[in-house]
């Protein structure tokens, strides 16, 4: 099949390079030309799993091309995909400028072409946008019988993108027409996954609906490890408990920080407004964004209270991104709390296996270092914020040897409480016996 995806970030790029693995031909149309001009030779601006190895695999058999010629990609293609960005407005609503704008384009070509295309909506969208595109696309002069819009929301862990669209739990399709659920059956077939269809708009509900009741089971977990610090409970236990009852399941049930990144505090947000907007107050999701963002005022305060105080004081930071496995730090936990500890005068060394040198343009005020033991130089404590597997394997007789004082402050439970207490180190963790 012949394929065009609009937009090249994290969903995009990984779209279209799965897609062309598949033997499809694919144009990846965006804007940014330095952006293009870098794909072209497969230098990608951030950091996916196996990613890269495709990208240049399938550009060498000339199955993956990137232009941005928005007009070129529409004509080549019939099926076109938009994955742009849906960024988060201050009252939550979705920012849908960049979408329409695609449209807009997609619409001038079509209306020329007359010939039959299915347009995917890959985005992240609030419920009705597939409706509103349907509508500018009849608005603007292109007849019904030569398109059709599909919801096909994405479902990629950042850092393990290549691999989840790889091997699916599921692939949502809202459409009505049976012509287009073929096309599109057709397109994932070499997936061999289940696809489950249904009408565009709960398509669309059902993105938002996913993010929101994980992003809802980590602050639930948070919730109850802030209950069992007070009664002198253990977290990883309870979780461990409740993990295996079926109807649970063990999986977001990690206590710690809370969540960081570009999806899950957007799609609680953005469906609290839909909710609103509906008439509906939704009390439940307007409290897990609130909880979330408190798990890290609390783990900063966690801080001050073991070290009375930071100022002067240097601190090791282990972890920068907002998760393990890539470089992002979009919304990190990081960067809320080194910012609250440089405001109480604090000095803070730094170490991320990934994002060292693009974290150093957003917080350059900071020391960055080449390993978790340089960070531990000299410092008053080390403070865990993301849980790469690097941390979880130093050799904590070395990380105390270096330390001005031995205190560990980990804000993802991480270690065995008793195995690090074992080499002379205070331990201080989320929602385990801090005594």
């Amino acid at each position: 099949m012949k394929v065009c995806v609009i937009g090249s970030g994290y969903v995009g790029l990984v779209t279209g390079a799965c897609l062309a693995d598949f033997g499809n031909q694919v144009v990846c149309v965006d804007k940014d030309k330095k952006k293009v001009c870098n794909l072209k030779r497969a230098e990608i601006d951030f950091y996916e799993l196996g990613l890269q190895e495709m990208v240049k695999r399938n550009i060498k058999a000339k199955r993956l091309s990137f232009v941005t010629d928005l007009p070129a990609g529409v004509k080549f293609a019939n099926i076109i995909f938009i994955a742009v960005g849906t960024p988060p407005q201050p009252d939550g609503k979705a920012d849908l400028s960049a979408l329409e704008a695609v449209v807009e384009g997609v619409a001038h070509t079509l209306k020329k072409t007359k010939s039959f295309r299915v347009l995917v909506l890959k985005s992240t969208v609030p419920v009705g946008t597939g409706d509103k595109v349907v509508g500018m696309l009849r608005k603007n002069g292109v007849k019904s019988k030569y398109f059709e819009v599909v919801s096909n929301p994405e479902f990629l862990r950042e850092g393990k993108s290549v691999y989840d669209f790889l091997h699916p739990d599921r692939i949502i399709v809202g459409t009505g027409s049976n012509k287009t659920a073929n096309i599109i059956s057709e397109l994932y077939r070499p997936l061999n996954a289940r696809i489950v269809f249904m009408d565009r708009r709960s398509a669309e509900l059902t993105k938002y609906a996913a993010n929101a009741f994980l992003a809802n089971k980590i602050s639930f977990i948070n919730e109850v490890a802030n209950i069992c610090e007070r009664l002198n409970a253990d977290v990883k236990q309870v979780a461990e408990g409740m993990g295996f009852d079926k109807r649970i399941g063990s999986q977001f049930l990690r206590a710690g920080i809370g969540y960081g990144g570009s999806c899950l505090s957007k799609d609680v947000a953005a469906l609290t407004f839909l909710s609103q907007q509906s008439g509906y107050e939704p009390a439940m999701l307007k409290s897990v964004n609130l909880v979330n963002l408190n798990q890290r005022k609390l783990f900063g305060q966690l801080i001050l209270q073991v070290l009375q105080g930071v100022k002067g004081k240097t601190i090791g930071i282990w972890g920068l991104s907002f998760k393990p496995q890539t470089d992002d730090l979009r919304d990190a936990p990081s960067l809320t709390i080194i910012d609250s500890l440089l405001r109480a005068g604090a000095k803070i060394r730094a170490y991320d296996p990934m994002t060292n040198n693009k974290a150093q343009g957003i917080m350059p005020n900071i020391e960055y270092c080449d390993s978790p033991y340089d960070v531990a130089k000299g410092c008053e404590a080390i403070v865990v914020i993301t849980e790469w597997n690097e941390f979880r394997e130093v050799d904590l007789e070395r990380v105390k040897r270096v330390m001005k004082k031995p205190i560990i402050i980990d804000g993802r439970n991480i270690y065995d409480p008793k195995l690090v207490r074992s080499f002379g180190l205070k331990y201080y963790c989320v929602g385990r016996n801090n005594k």
